[in-house]
């Protein structure tokens, strides 16, 4: 217990035989219940763990596994229907690689065991130290995708959106439809889109890093940076429609409406004008009028929604 909350952890694993004794052997132990999830690994992680969980005679730890590979966001959707029967009030992910620092645990859960926030989440690069411990690609591919999951999510004051150290109060669990949930990579950026739609409050919390510990990244970010952008983009259209159409009728959507139908266009044809230009003879200067106003007047119509959007979310933060 933890200032009288349950804390329940959930453990997402896939090939993790290596440093799942290290991430047990370090929770704190004021963690209630842990959630080993094996996500149908090849190697030895079952052995382990349930070797781990004979000497430990006790049921603090509970392996649960997946007879397919559903991905890291299905194994996180196990332990979250597991931890919410079984009532825990708060529920961390730490991924078993051992790269989520203990210490940075009480961070994480304060803000939901105070009622000040729903589902808090790590950064790790609030400190400026990140650029010289995180791989430069995983690095900058990661703040583009922050970037794009702050416009999707609505949540315009988090960064670090891949970031896995997360904390989540049991009714914001319960809340959500976790059947409808990516459950592969960017399944944090669905989650955050999710949250939204309920206007549930998030938080970021300052966490450090942990690299070189032996740990083995099957992410290539090149890869999947196209396919979570697309899955960003349906995320966006969705929370648009939940929010702001079914729930809500507001403005802002024909403002993001009217401001890409303008300045697709324009730049469109801003760009025909400039290649023919190059290559043909002089243009119409009614033309190239015509292109800027479609540009500005898209461009004018995006600021105002973007604002509008952030007005919308504020009190979410």
């Amino acid at each position: 217990m933890y200032q009288e909350k349950s804390i329940a952890v959930v453990v997402p694993c896939y090939n993790e035989e290596t440093l799942i004794t290290h991430v047990l052997d370090t929770m704190p132990d004021y963690v209630d219940r842990i959630y080993v999830v094996d996500d149908q690994s090849t190697d030895r992680t079952v052995e382990v763990v349930q070797s781990y969980i004979a000497r430990l005679d006790g049921d603090r730890v509970t392996l649960l596994q997946h007879t397919t590979n559903q991905g890291v966001g299905g194994a996180i959707i196990t332990g979250y229907r597991r931890a919410a029967q079984d009532g825990m009030d708060v529920i961390v992910v730490m991924a078993g690689d051992a790269q989520m620092d203990p210490d940075d645990l009480p961070l994480l859960i304060q803000p939901i065991v105070d009622g000040e926030a729903d589902y808090t989440k790590g950064n790790r690069l609030s400190s400026g130290q990140a650029w010289h411990q995180i791989p430069r690609v995983r690095y900058l591919g990661n703040v583009a995708l922050s970037l794009m999951t702050k416009a999707a999510s609505g949540y315009w004051h988090i960064f670090d959106s891949q970031t896995g150290y997360t904390a989540i109060s049991r009714e914001a669990v319960e809340a959500i439809d976790l059947d409808r949930l990516w459950k592969r990579y960017g399944y944090p950026n669905h989650l955050l889109i999710m949250l939204n739609i309920h206007n549930f409050r998030v938080k970021d919390v300052p966490v450090r890093p942990v690299y070189n510990v032996g740990e083995k990244s099957g992410i290539r970010i090149w890869r999947v940076i196209p396919s979570i952008s697309l899955l960003l983009l349906r995320g966006f259209l969705l929370r648009l429609f939940q929010k702001y159409v079914v729930r809500d009728a507001h403005p802002m959507v024909l403002f993001y409406l009217f401001g890409v139908l303008s300045l697709i266009p324009g730049l469109i044809f801003g760009a025909y004008l400039f290649v023919y230009r190059l290559f043909v003879g002089a243009v119409s200067p009614t033309s190239a009028l015509f292109a800027m106003f479609l540009v500005m007047f898209g461009l004018n119509f995006l600021m105002f929604a973007l604002w509008f959007d952030m007005s919308e979310n504020r009190h979410l933060r």
